[in-house]
């Protein structure tokens, strides 16, 4: 089951880079902002197909929450970035600079390393009140408290990335309550299903967090939206994983290559981003360079 929750977020994550790179596209030639933007953004065909990335990506999720832990399938959606850059250079007709190679590798080795090492385990999909009571505060509240500190914040790299932490909180929320919402329909059946009020947390978080991204990837550059989109949304649901649902990671001297993973992922996200903003055009057809 474990490998087949991988699978699932593997394939969740490539719907969700093209979900993100359509998005981008669409959002990247408006001056508005948020509900404005968002209802402009409805009329765009690019902005349809980024959509239909996110909710495929949705549904490749849902699997995969289903069949394993919160711990492993969202540290797993780090490979989003990677998937992005395969589909923005033909999209935008430009190729990656030889440098973000080394960005991928980084992901890619950093992720198998932290995987392996921590072995997430443990893959129960409820938790009693007296759990998500203080997760949905924390969560809520810190979402909130980011929004708010974008809105004085002038600089564009500052607001791009405060408005892509509360995204990266709200959707590692989203997969919270995605997990316990779907493990009920596994269980209980449909009835059950729609109406237990983690069904409709997911819906209102999982609006949050497209809304958070539109803004977060108008307002500045995507080196500054993406480190903090990535790395928050592994990082929340790992805490979320643990404190909800009792999964569990290897301690002890496994802290080591956990740690060895993280900064591997950390640097190839951080060249990765920054590399997207340097995308190299592509000569036209039956150019001789």
């Amino acid at each position: 089951m474990i490998e087949l929750a991988a699978a699932f977020a593997v394939a969740g994550a490539a719907s969700n880079a093209m979900g993100t790179a359509f998005q981008r596209k669409a959002a990247s030639t408006s001056e508005r902002s948020g509900f404005k933007l968002l209802a402009e953004l409805v009329r765009r065909p690019a902005w349809v197909l980024g959509m239909a990335g996110v909710i495929g990506a949705a549904v490749f999720q849902s699997l995969a929450l289903v069949n394993g832990p919160l711990a492993l399938v969202q540290p797993l959606f780090i490979l989003e970035l990677p998937f992005a850059l395969l589909i923005v250079g033909p999209l935008l007709h430009r190729h990656l600079p030889r440098y973000g190679w080394w960005g991928v590798g980084g992901v890619v080795v950093g992720l198998a390393v932290l995987l392996a090492a921590a072995s997430p385990h443990g893959a129960g999909d409820q938790a009693s009140l007296t759990r998500w009571v203080p997760a949905l505060v924390l969560c809520v509240g810190a979402v909130v408290v980011v929004t708010l500190l974008a809105r004085h914040e002038r600089p564009a790299t500052g607001r791009a990335a405060l408005l892509a932490s509360g995204s990266a909180i709200a959707n590692a929320l989203t997969a919270a309550l995605l997990k316990s919402a779907t493990g009920t329909f596994a269980d209980e059946g449909f009835v059950a299903f729609i109406t237990a009020w983690q069904t409709y947390g997911f819906a209102l978080a999982g609006t949050a967090a497209v809304l958070l991204l539109e803004n977060a990837l108008q307002a500045g550059p995507l080196a500054a939206a993406q480190p903090a989109l990535t790395i928050g949304d592994a990082v929340v649901s790992l805490a979320l994983g643990v404190f909800l649902f009792h999964e569990r990671i290897r301690t002890g001297w496994w802290l080591v290559p956990e740690a060895l993973g993280a900064l591997l992922i950390v640097g190839g996200v951080l060249v990765l981003s920054r590399a997207v903003q340097n995308l190299i055009e592509r000569p036209p057809p039956g150019s001789d360079d």
